[in-house]
C-alpha cells in the first residue's frame, strides 16, 4: 500500500518488515522518531536506554541471542557507543544488528556537525545512505540482509532533510527471518587480546567481500543523461543534484557508502567529460577517487560546512535554477528561547543575579546561555558539566568553589552525569552540581528516562529517585527546591556554596508544556502600577514585552508561573 512517510517514519516501518524483534536507543534529533514509530507496532520490544552504548549493547546481546535487533541515536551519539561499535564489527553478529546514525549538517539541534562516516571507515562496518522515505524503508530491510550476510552490523546514516521530509512509500507485510539459534563461540565473541587478533584479518576480508558487493549492488546505480558533465553524490544531495540537473548530467547516487566501489566509479568517470562530486560537510567520497586517479571538482566549490540546497548548489556550480524550483528569499530568523513557563528560567536568574560561573549541559536549558538569562558559559557533551566543574574547581580552588556551579537535566543526569558525580565524590572538590529535573527529556520531544517513572509506551516502569542515588554515590547536602520560587532558590544556591564541601541541589519542576501539568491562569498588568522599569523582561520570558513604555502579557503564552511577579517591586503583575 502506497503511503506519504516521514523519512524516520519509514526507517521504522522497514525495521517492522524486516521482523525486528528489540530496538533500544538514546532520544536525539533528527534520530527519535524512528524509536518513536517503531514502539508503535506491538510486535518489537522497544525502550529508551540510558545512553547510545547501553542501547547499542543492549541491541548486539538482542542479535547475539538470535533475534534482529536496532539501535538508533544521532550523530554525538554514536561517539558515546563508539566503544561497543568497534569491537561488534570484530564480534561480528548472530542474527542481524541495524544501527542508526542521523547526523544534523547546518547544526539544526546540535553541537557539531560530525560526519558519521568516518566512524563506518574506522569501525570497518558497512554504511548505507538512503536519500528518501521509500529508500529508509527499503535499505532497512535491505541491511539485516547484509547484517546477517556479511556477519557485520550495519549502519543506516540518515540526515535531518531525509529523517523530517515526506515522500511516497509502498508498504508491504512483516516477514519473520528463520530462527538463528545463539551458540556458544568463545573464539568468535570474547574479544581478549588473542581471540581479537585472529578476528582482525576476518575483518579485512570482509571489507573486500563488501568491497566487491558495492560494485554490483543496487544500492549503487547509475543514471545516465548528457555526458557532459557526470556527478557521484548521495543522501540528499543527490535530491538537490537531481533538481538542479534534471537529466542535463550523469549521476552515480551512492546508496553504499562505506566500503566504496572502485571499478564502478571508474567506469562511470571514463563515460563523463567532467566529474563532479556532491556531498554535504567532509570530502570522503572526493578524496576516494582522487586516490582512484580521477580528476574531480568538489569541496575546491563547494562548501565544507553546513547543509546544502538547489539554490547553493546551483550557485557554486554555475548552474541555473528554475524560478519554480528555486527556495525563494530567506525565511526571517527566529532566535530559540525558553518556553512561557519553563522551570529553569526561575534558577537561572538566580544564577546569573549571583553573578555564578555556570558550566552548562546539552539539553534545552542550555538556551540559558543566551540573553537576557546568559548564564551558562560552557556546553560541551553530554555529562560534560560535572566532571568539568571537578577539574574547574580542582585548577582554582576555594577561587571557584564558592562561585561556580554544574547544571544539568534530568535525562543527561543518568546519560552520563553520573560518572562525573562519582568522580566528585570521590577525589573531594568542594563542587555545586545542581540537576534540573523537569520530569522528562525536553529537548527531543518529551520521551521518558529512567528517573520519570514510565517507560516508551507510557506504562509504568522503574523509577531511579534523584535524592536517594546521589545520596548512595556519597553525597551528605542534598538539596530540593522549586525554581519558581525565587527566595528559595537563591537562599539554597547561596548556603550550599558556601558549605565547604559538595552539593547537589535538584531544582524540580514538570516541563510547563507537559500535558497532565494544570496551570493557573494568564497574569495581568495593572497598568496604573507598572513604571515601564523592565525589571520583569530580565527574565526574558516571552509572553512578556513592553508597548508604549508598560509591561505587556500575552494570555495566550503565560502560564501563570509566578516567576516575574517576585521581579516586581511595584505588583503591577498579578493574578
Amino acid at each position: 500500500m502506497k503511503q506519504l512517510m516521514l523519512g524516520n517514519k519509514a526507517f521504522a516501518r522497514g525495521l517492522y518488515e524486516a521482523g525486528c524483534s528489540l530496538v533500544s536507543s538514546y532520544p536525539g534529533t533528527p534520530s527519535t522518531e524512528v524509536t518513536e514509530e517503531a514502539a508503535k507496532y506491538d510486535e518489537i520490544y522497544c525502550e529508551w536506554a540510558p545512553n547510545e552504548k547501553v542501547a547499542m549493547e543492549v541491541a548486539f546481546g538482542a542479535s547475539l541471542a538470535g533475534k534482529r535487533s536496532f539501535c538508533g541515536m544521532k550523530h554525538v551519539g554514536l561517539n558515546v557507543a563508539a566503544d561497543p561499535l568497534y569491537t561488534a564489527s570484530y564480534t561480528g553478529v548472530n542474527a542481524g544488528m541495524v544501527i542508526c546514525v542521523a547526523d544534523d549538517a547546518g547544526m539544526h539541534s546540535s553541537q557539531n556537525e560530525q560526519d558519521s562516516r568516518h566512524h563506518a571507515i574506522a569501525s570497518k562496518v558497512p554504511m548505507l545512505e538512503p536519500s528518501d522515505s521509500a529508500e529508509a524503508l527499503e535499505y532497512a530491510k535491505l541491511a539485516y540482509e547484509l547484517s546477517e550476510e556479511f556477519d557485520t552490523p550495519v549502519i543506516m546514516k540518515m540526515c535531518t532533510r531525509v529523517a523530517h521530509s515526506q515522500s511516497v512509500v509502498d508498504t508491504g507485510e512483516r516477514i519473520l527471518p528463520a530462527d538463528r539459534r545463539y551458540e556458544k563461540n568463545i573464539a568468535k565473541y570474547v574479544m581478549m587480546p588473542g581471540n581479537a587478533k585472529r578476528r582482525h584479518p576476518i575483518v579485512e576480508e570482509r571489507t573486500k567481500a563488501l568491497t566487491a558487493y558495492a560494485e554490483t549492488s543496487p544500492l549503487n546505480r547509475v543514471e545516465m543523461g548528457d555526458t557532459r558533465i557526470g556527478i557521484i553524490t548521495h543522501s540528499t544531495s543527490y535530491q538537490y543534484a537531481r533538481e538542479v540537473y534534471g537529466d542535463s548530467a550523469c549521476i552515480l547516487k551512492l546508496g553504499m557508502t562505506n566500503p566504496l566501489p572502485v571499478r564502478l566509479i571508474k567506469d562511470f568517470a571514463a563515460k563523463v567529460d567532467k566529474v563532479v562530486v556532491i556531498e554535504e560537510l567532509d570530502p570522503i567520497i572526493e578524496n576516494h577517487c582522487r586516490q582512484l586517479g580521477i580528476q574531480v571538482t568538489g569541496k575546491d566549490v563547494l562548501p565544507l560546512l553546513g547543509e546544502f540546497s538547489q539554490n547553493l548548489i546551483a550557485e557554486k556550480l554555475g548552474e541555473p535554477v528554475p524560478a519554480y524550483k528555486s527556495l525563494g528569499e530567506a525565511l526571517p530568523g527566529r532566535p530559540p528561547v525558553m518556553c512561557a513557563g519553563c522551570p529553569h528560567r526561575g534558577m537561572f536568574f538566580t544564577l546569573a543575579k549571583n553573578k555564578c560561573t555556570v558550566l552548562g549541559d546539552i539539553g534545552c536549558y542550555t538556551l540559558g546561555a543566551v540573553p537576557p538569562l546568559s548564564a551558562i558559559e560552557m556546553t560541551l557533551c553530554m555529562g560534560a558539566s560535572v566532571s568539568a566543574v571537578h577539574g574547574f574547581n580542582k585548577a582554582l580552588g576555594q577561587e571557584s568553589e564558592k562561585k561556580t556551579v554544574a547544571v544539568i537535566g534530568d535525562s543527561t543526569f543518568m546519560h552520563s552525569g553520573m560518572t562525573g558525580l562519582a568522580n566528585i565524590a570521590y577525589n573531594q572538590s568542594n563542587s555545586t552540581v545542581i540537576i534540573l529535573d523537569n520530569s522528562i527529556t525536553g529537548m527531543t520531544g518529551h520521551q521518558q528516562n529512567p528517573t520519570t517513572g514510565y517507560n516508551i509506551k507510557g506504562d509504568p516502569a522503574g523509577k531511579i529517585d534523584l535524592e536517594s542515588l546521589c545520596r548512595a554515590m556519597g553525597f551528605n547536602r542534598i538539596s530540593v527546591v522549586d525554581p519558581y520560587d525565587l527566595a528559595e532558590c537563591d537562599r539554597v544556591l547561596k548556603e550550599e556554596l558556601a558549605s565547604g564541601e559538595p552539593s547537589v541541589i535538584i531544582s524540580r519542576r514538570p516541563c510547563a508544556l507537559l500535558k497532565y501539568v494544570k496551570h493557573n491562569p494568564p497574569l495581568t498588568v495593572a497598568t496604573d502600577k507598572c513604571v515601564g522599569c523592565k525589571a520583569c523582561m530580565r527574565i526574558g520570558c516571552p509572553a512578556i514585552s513592553v508597548k508604549n513604555k508598560k509591561a505587556v502579557i500575552d494570555n495566550t503564552l503565560c502560564v501563570g508561573c509566578g516567576v516575574c511577579q517576585q521581579m516586581c517591586k511595584f505588583d503591577a503583575l498579578q493574578a
